[in-house]
């Protein structure tokens, strides 16, 4: 009311004063429209004199707020901790939440890999809320947003998903609140334009001396290939003291985080990957440490120093040859991780001759441990940027008074204490949460004072970049306090026993659970991997024979053992048909007896072959071996169609049976294409000799022969798979059955007309000095075998995967014609394909190994057939099928005994057993003598089976070359 009694008094004044002077005159020569002219430019002289007179007041006031600010400015830059305190302050009083949705495009990546898996885990346990999807277009979230995505706090777009990732910031102009972890600018500044990186092509750039390889962003050739690549030509700019020679040479990997473009602000981890001429790979290692231990310590921060320089050089022209692109819209709080590989030839200053915008742990020994390191560093990185929910809230009281502080510093309103623009304040605070609580990153950029810029002929401002400087006087005075700050916190921290026992690798193993289980190839693991699921599933195609498993602890303190308490940390398994079962044990050896904590089980199902049912119309294509492993290089290897094929019952009729276990023969499967595997029906795939055929017995056939017969085996697990198919076969079903490692005899069987015993050799659990020699275990499986008749009504099977040889053939002969059994029945059986994948733990052969394992086992089948004795060529029949393995570390079974679900009829059941020995114990029979066993009738009813159709192949060749005679009258019968 006051101000319109004002302005109406001003106006009355202001009208009486024109009309003072223009009424004297309206007789003169003024009309009415010409006096009202008059008055209404006399009004308007005086509004506008009012207005103006407004505006200086506010000016005034305004410059005297601006003044008092920029006084207040001062006393900031000269007490950091009253900066700090209003940044913290400004947090605290924020209504805004630390966290909200976040969403990963996983691009390239599958959901379940690890990486993938590490970027949803930490982002949920810092409170976020995580969507995935493979492109931004594909992201409901990112599509259905009716405000052009802005209710997402975190985009994470990883590698595939680079150029949906841009669309999507170029259409949505993030927010300053929101993070991407790509900066649009780079995108522009690191393309690779023929091997040079762009800004180096840049006009506004004259005479720029950059310590970089014009080919550094060359995307194409590998780091090392830059290296070899380098001369002295592109680094002539750079000058050399001569207190920079000191002889270091090497490649050093740093990974550098920028945290923000507009202005600069980026931080350098502390590991780093390393490769000198000495090394045959690179390897990881914290950089202050490397640099201490081949320069001293004083020099080591000078070499830091001119790394942080040369990569802040790099970083800085990139930008400013970007700064006025409209394709790179500012992104305030984008992020990106960069690696740089840098060269050192006898200097301590570096050159860049790689450049890369993503993490890279290329050419270490163990590829796990590259994808580890880099996982730990994203992990940091996460943990960096993003806060756990809430924890501002742990910052220390401030001893200001907000409200008075408001008041001082120009009366902002809350939360904007500083007087900033909000961006330039969200990056205030970040800025000054990262410097609190860096982990094991350290400032990069900004530092103060800064260093000389090296674009030297036409020196480069802040404006210059597009920053402004008091902004950037405050970040440099935040980076000196911290600096500061955190060295004499580092040295307290260096003396501290805690400090001391990481160190030293010691202390116990507390969280016993697994950070992460890596497997090459990955694995789609069920349910997703968690550290509080203990036991896992996982399929792998048929090809895939071999799986390498690394299983990662939380703590360093713990450690992992596979299967056993000794076991390898981490190990290449083979993977057999069917199921495989695999214990992880977590650890604890800091006390002299280990304890496990944690026992993880990962249950792999490998597919078989893939198959197709056979049609109407279709070929018959043989292979004597697979492409995969050429045994024989004189021989073809794969499927080739066959001929002029005659049905089975034709080839039988017109071919003779064959004389011998070891006829050239090869595998016969119907197929639609012989030029594509995937087309056959591999359940009818047969084993086929080239001119003969093995006569198959039925069971009443064998039963007859077997009458009144004795068969010893004598070998390892590869021989006990024949012997339980030939059980099996014989009396229907197989009602006992062990992994023996011992002397067994099996009584009873065929309705008690038939014996069957078996004796484990080698035993190669044993030390050598307690081992039984084969003639030993020899003569022990005649002894508790007997009564044994010097005719072929006793049958002997010797042999195993890959052990016996010629010296054994002639063990043999002597101990029979010793123990006078030398008329009775002999079957070798050769060697087998196994040993051929590189597997912890156990010895492998390369490939010439497995070629001259055929010209052996070609020696001993010459060999025993000269001394009289039947043979089997199990190799031949083996290695055409080598990767259906089952079962088994050496990948040499072929068969597998399971359960059956259903019991057998009771007259089948009754059998008795006789076991001498054990695995434990050394020649046990010695010790406590023969043990017999009769099945109570209390005890369940129990039967198994013996299932491998190549165990099945070379089992049936073994009853038609013991039942010879009796298969020759079956079929002569037939016909």
């Amino acid at each position: 009311m006051v101000c319109l009694l004002t302005l109406s008094r001003n106006l009355c004044a202001g009208v009486g004063m024109v009309f003072r002077w223009v009424w004297p005159l309206r007789r003169r020569c003024c009309t009415g429209p010409l006096l009202l002219l008059g008055i209404a430019v006399g009004l308007f002289y005086h509004t506008v004199t009012m207005d103006r007179d407004r505006t200086e007041i506010k000016s005034s006031q305004r410059d005297q707020r601006n003044k008092s600010a920029g006084f207040d400015y001062e006393l900031l830059l000269k007490n950091p901790e009253r900066l700090i305190s209003l940044l913290e302050a400004s947090v605290r009083h924020s209504k805004g939440s630390c966290a909200g949705k976040a969403i990963i495009l996983t691009g390239q990546h599958a959901p379940t890999d690890t990486e993938v898996q590490l970027y949803h885990r930490v982002l949920q346990q810092q409170g976020y809320r995580v969507d995935q999807a493979r492109y931004a277009e594909t992201s409901i979230s990112l599509r259905q947003d009716r405000r052009d995505g802005r209710d997402w706090s975190v985009l994470i777009c990883l590698k595939g998903s680079e150029k949906s990732c841009l669309r999507k910031i170029n259409f949505a102009h993030p927010q300053h609140h929101q993070r991407v972890n790509i900066i649009p600018a780079f995108a522009g500044a690191f393309l690779d334009m023929g091997g040079v990186c762009r800004f180096l092509t840049n006009s506004k750039l004259p005479g720029a001396t950059l310590p970089i390889n014009p080919s550094a962003c060359a995307f194409s050739t590998s780091p090392l290939e830059g290296i070899q690549n380098t001369n002295d030509a592109w680094r002539q700019p750079i000058t050399h003291n001569h207190s920079d020679n000191q002889g270091l040479n090497a490649t050093v990997n740093v990974y550098v985080l920028v945290t923000s473009a507009t202005p600069l602000t980026a931080f350098l981890h502390r590991t780093a990957l390393v490769r000198t001429p000495q090394d045959k790979a690179s390897y990881a290692t914290e950089l202050q440490v490397f640099f201490r231990e081949r320069l001293g310590s004083v020099v080591s921060h000078q070499v830091i120093r001119h790394i942080n320089h040369a990569i802040s050089e790099v970083l800085k022209a990139a930008l400013f040859s970007t700064k006025d692109s409209s394709s790179s819209p500012r992104c305030q709080l984008c992020f990106q991780l960069m690696t740089f590989s840098l060269l050192y030839n006898s200097s301590l200053r570096p050159v860049v001759v790689k450049l890369q915008t993503d993490l890279h742990f290329d050419g270490m020994k163990d590829h796990f441990d590259g994808q580890i390191a880099k996982e730990y560093m994203l992990e940091d990185v996460l943990k960096l940027l993003f806060p756990t929910c809430n924890s501002e809230s742990a910052v220390p009281s401030s001893r200001v008074n907000i409200q008075e502080e408001n008041q001082k510093y120009a009366g902002c309103e809350e939360p904007n204490t500083l007087c900033l623009p909000p961006d330039e304040m969200h990056l205030l605070v970040q800025f000054n949460r990262h410097l609190r609580n860096p982990g094991p990153f350290q400032l990069l950029y900004p530092v103060s004072p800064p260093a000389d810029d090296l674009i030297q002929k036409k020196p480069l401002s802040a404006q210059d970049y597009g920053w402004r400087p008091a902004l950037m006087a405050l970040l440099q005075k935040l980076s000196l306090y911290y600096t500061t700050r955190h060295q004499t916190e580092s040295l307290d921290d260096s003396r501290s026993p805690e400090a001391s026992e990481l160190l030293s690798g010691k202390g116990k193993c507390v969280d016993s659970h697994l950070r992460q289980l890596y497997t090459d190839p990955p694995m789609v693991l069920m349910p997703a991997f968690s550290a509080w699921v203990k036991e896992y599933r996982a399929e792998v195609p048929f090809d895939v024979i071999t799986i390498q498993i690394r299983p990662e602890p939380v703590m360093p303190h713990c450690h992992i053992h596979l299967d056993e308490h000794r076991g390898p940390r981490m190990a290449n398994y083979p993977v057999g048909l069917g199921n495989s079962r695999i214990n992880i044990l977590v650890m604890d050896e800091s006390e002299a007896e280990p304890v496990v904590m944690t026992i993880y089980t990962l249950n792999i199902y490998r597919e078989s072959r893939p198959s197709l049912p056979m049609f109407d119309e279709y070929v018959m294509c043989s292979f004597v071996q697979d492409c995969g492993l050429v045994v024989r290089p004189d021989q073809p290897c794969g499927l080739e169609p066959i001929p002029g094929v005659r049905s089975s019952g034709e080839a039988q009729a017109s071919l003779r049976p064959c004389l011998s276990g070891d006829e050239p023969g090869r595998w016969v499967v119907p197929c639609l294409s012989c030029s594509d595997n995937r087309t056959c029906d591999w359940r009818e795939v047969s084993w086929q000799p080239d001119n003969c055929y093995h006569p198959l017995l039925d069971q009443p056939q064998l039963q007859s022969c077997m009458m009144e017969r004795k068969v010893l085996f004598i070998g390892d697990s590869t021989n006990r798979g024949m012997m339980y198919y030939l059980m099996e076969r014989v009396n229907t079903t197989l009602e006992d059955w062990d992994k023996a490692h011992n002397t067994i005899v099996y009584h009873n069987l065929n309705q008690g007309r038939t014996i069957v015993s078996y004796s484990y050799y080698p035993q190669f659990w044993l030390p050598k000095s307690h081992r039984p020699t084969f003639q030993r275990a020899l003569q022990q499986l005649l002894e508790r075998s007997q009564p044994l008749e010097n005719s072929p009504q006793t049958v002997l099977v010797a042999g195993g995967v890959q052990w016996l040889n010629l010296n054994h053939l002639r063990t043999i002969r002597q101990v029979l014609e010793r123990e006078g059994l030398e008329n009775i029945m002999v079957v070798v059986k050769s060697l087998g394909m196994g040993f051929h994948l590189p597997v912890d733990g156990i010895r492998s052969l390369s490939l010439n190994g497995v070629q001259e394992l055929y010209n052996a086992n070609k020696k001993i089948l010459e060999s025993a057939k000269h001394l009289g004795y039947e043979v089997i060529d199990t190799l031949s029949i083996t290695m055409g099928r080598y990767k259906e393995f089952l079962q088994g570390r050496c990948a040499c079974h072929f068969h597998e005994v399971y359960k059956l679900p259903f019991p057998t009829a009771a007259s089948q059941r009754k059998l008795k057993i006789l076991r001498v020995g054990g695995k434990s114990g050394s020649l046990a029979d010695e010790q406590t003598g023969p043990q017999e066993h009769e099945d109570p009738s209390c005890q369940p009813d129990v039967s198994y089976q013996v299932k491998g159709p190549v165990n099945a192949v070379y089992s049936e060749i073994l009853l038609s070359r013991i039942c010879f005679n009796h298969a020759i009258i079956g079929t002569i019968r037939q016909h």
